[in-house]
Parts: structure tokens; sequence; C-alpha cells
């Protein structure tokens, strides 16, 4: 029985377990492994040969840029897809990555479409073969088969499959609460500024306040009127730690409630877990935890 094999790297276990539910139900010739870092994976690529190559770029001892480019240096992995999934998506990071031979990019948070359209992108007809091979050889795929067979071979407005390799896609976009137009790296922040946060899932934004913060869980107040994810959706948290630097952090709701007992108050309370234990953003975080604490913003 003929299976592709795909590594999953990222330093967030929750972030993997999402990554890996997907491919399982969507893409089920594809048989996942998974890695905390690019060193884990670095270790693994080199017993084992991956078809595919999912990782995220800020982890601990080894960042996917240097997986990246470890891996185009080896025979067996010039040519083999690597998707890029951050949460990092500034047009200087997307030119690096794919100098470096990144096959795809994609922003964090993502939704499972967004993800499957990426690996269909990058893997194209080697899907569909171990579709078909997997599947009765006398009778049409079915099930989870036949959904993955629809989408490689499905044509919109007379154009080629979606599956093609039509190269790397833009930069995602990462709608910051600033002014329109604004780079947040390129604006000094103000007292007034600090204390707000963005907090962005896969089809929406949330602009907010952060009214309570520690190194586990921030806790943001934002007006009802916008679009609210539901519990345990995937969120990066956009914080401004000063200095025009911002920090991106990966995280789940955890918790949703109405900021006054009344049925319509104007504003909810919502909490996100965090699950990033990359030391360079823990250490921002910690910076900015303690100015909070402190008044300073």
């Amino acid at each position: 029985m003929v299976s592709l094999k795909a590594l999953v790297v990222d330093d967030a276990s929750f972030v993997r377990d999402l990554i890996k539910r997907t491919v399982r139900q969507r893409f089920p010739m594809i048989e996942t492994t998974d890695a905390p870092n690019g060193r884990r994976a670095q270790s693994l690529m080199s017993r084992t040969t991956f078809d595919l190559v999912l990782c995220d770029w800020e982890m601990p001892e080894m960042s996917g840029l240097e997986l990246l480019q470890w891996m185009r240096q080896q025979p067996q992995y010039e040519k083999v897809p690597f998707i890029m999934i951050t949460s990092r998506g500034d047009k200087g990071h997307v030119v690096e990555a794919v100098k470096e031979g990144v096959s795809e990019y994609l922003g964090k948070p993502f939704s499972p479409e967004g993800l499957s359209k990426k690996i269909m992108k990058v893997m194209g007809r080697r899907l569909q073969l171990a579709a078909e091979l997997k599947a009765s050889p006398s009778s049409r795929p079915v099930g989870a088969f036949s959904d993955t067979a629809d989408l490689l071979t499905q044509k919109r407005d007379g154009q080629e499959p979606v599956a093609k390799d039509a190269g790397p896609s833009p930069a995602p976009q990462n709608p910051l609460l600033t002014p329109s137009g604004a780079n947040p790296a390129s604006r000094k922040s103000s007292p007034r500024a600090a204390n707000v946060a963005a907090v962005r899932f896969a089809e929406s934004t949330l602009k907010s306040v952060v009214k309570d913060i520690s190194l586990t869980e921030v806790r943001v107040i934002a007006k009802r009127d916008q679009d609210f994810p539901g519990i345990l959706d995937q969120a990066v948290v956009d914080i401004d730690i000063g200095e025009g630097a911002m920090a991106r952090l990966n995280g789940y709701v955890h918790q949703l409630q109405a900021v006054d007992k009344r049925q319509d108050t104007d504003f909810v309370s919502v909490t996100i877990r965090f699950v990033d234990e990359d030391p360079k953003k823990l250490e921002d975080l910690s910076r900015f935890v303690a100015r909070f604490r402190s008044g300073a913003v």
C-alpha cells in the first residue's frame, strides 16, 4: 500500500495537532510525523525520507529558515516541497524564504481549507496518484479519497486544475491594528497604543484592548459589533512591545464571556491561551507583562 510521508515541525504542540488533524482528515494517503523544532526535524529527516515538510519559522534550537537552508543542501531534499507556516507575513521574510527555496508560505492563523489548498498546490499529481492507488482499482475513489480527487481535478472557469504548481503565492496579509497603510515597525509606540492588541483568526481580525495578561494567557475586551471566533479557534495576538516592535503570539480561544450581565452588553471578554515555547517570544512577552503590571502601558 503506497502512502506519502509528511513532517510537521512547530514548537507549539497545539499547532502541530491542528496541522496533523487537517492532513489526516483531508489527505488520508499522507502519513504524518511531527517534531518540536528544526533540530529534531533534521534528525528525523536524516533517518527517514519525507515527501512534504510543513514547518514553522520561529522555533528554539533551529528555526524553520535554518532547516530549509540545510534541507536544500541535501540531494534527497533538493526538490521536496517545503511549506512555511508562520505568523510573520511581512514582505522581507517572504522574500528571504523564497530565496532559500521555500515552496509555499502560509500565514497563521490558518483555516483547514487554506492549508489544504497549499498542500494540493505543492504536491499536485502525486496526491491524486496516491489516492487512486490506495482506492479500489475497479471503482472510483470513495469517501475522503473521492473528495481529495475531486479537489485535485476540478477546474474553475476553464483554467488549469487548482493543484497545478504556479509558484509561491503572494505574501499573506497581516491586518494589524494600525492606521490604514501604516507599517507597525515604522512608527514609534506610545502609552496610549501599547495596550491595544489585534487578535487575528483565520477569517477575521478582532480589534481589542488588553485588560489582563500573563505568560500563559491574555484577556482582551472587544466591541460586540465585530466577528467573534469560536472556543478553541486558533489565534495570533499582535502586541506592541515598544520601540516600533511587534510581538506575534500564537494561541487559541479559551473563553468568551459577556463583560456585563445584561443581554444587550456592548463588550465581550476574550481569553487567549498562549502556546508558544520559543524563548525569544517568551522574553518579549515577559517585558510586556512587566510594563503592563507596572502601569507603564
